[in-house]
């Protein structure tokens, strides 16, 4: 299996390959990398089958660990008196019971100590059935929008609470019965 990378003589990018060597020997030489055999084959100077060795040295950096993303931590006091503390962790998209939609992800402290994941499901359906009824569809900003409101309805309903070890994080959902509500304290 050959995975090949053109190279100039003078070391210049393969691009500007083309013009460095005709300028220098008319355009003949061009040096192919077999990363398999870790050789590099000459071709163009009346050489059919000459090869360059070089030793399989591995990278003289090793990887680095992606970095944590910076959270941007935000409050909400909900109706019940608890002061939340929340950020965005991440948003894919999942299936409930047989049910395609987003599912949005918090963390959340309600003691400034301890953090848990909460998770909102917003139904596809629902999204669905709200764009046939106005000829276009929620963007993925206002999709997120809503999920982001009906965390605050569940912060002032008292439905946050940190799950018990071993068990599942708590979720609420967003269906037809309540999308046009959230969607009302949007302005959409």
């Amino acid at each position: 299996m050959w995975n090949q990378h053109v190279v100039c003589s003078r070391g210049s990018d393969p691009l500007g390959c083309a013009l460095c060597c005709q300028k220098s020997i008319g355009g003949d030489l061009v040096l192919i990398w077999n990363a398999a055999t870790k050789r590099v084959f000459q071709n163009g100077l009346g050489a059919t089958d000459s090869r360059i060795d070089f030793l399989g040295r591995g990278f003289n950096n090793s990887p680095m660990p992606r970095p944590d993303a910076v959270r941007r931590i935000k409050t909400y006091s909900a109706a019940d008196g608890y002061v939340y503390q929340y950020y965005f962790y991440e948003g894919n998209r999942a299936n409930r019971g047989g049910s395609p939609g987003g599912e949005f992800t918090y963390i959340i402290s309600a003691d400034r100590q301890a953090n848990f994941p909460f998770k909102i499901f917003v139904k596809r359906a629902a999204l669905e059935a709200w764009a046939k009824r106005n000829g276009r569809p929620l963007t993925s900003s206002e999709e997120y929008a809503v999920a982001k409101m009906r965390l605050f309805q569940a912060f002032d309903e008292g439905l946050v609470k940190a799950p018990a070890i071993g068990k599942e994080p708590a979720e609420v959902s967003v269906h037809e019965a309540n999308l046009e509500g959230l969607l009302g304290e949007l302005g959409i």
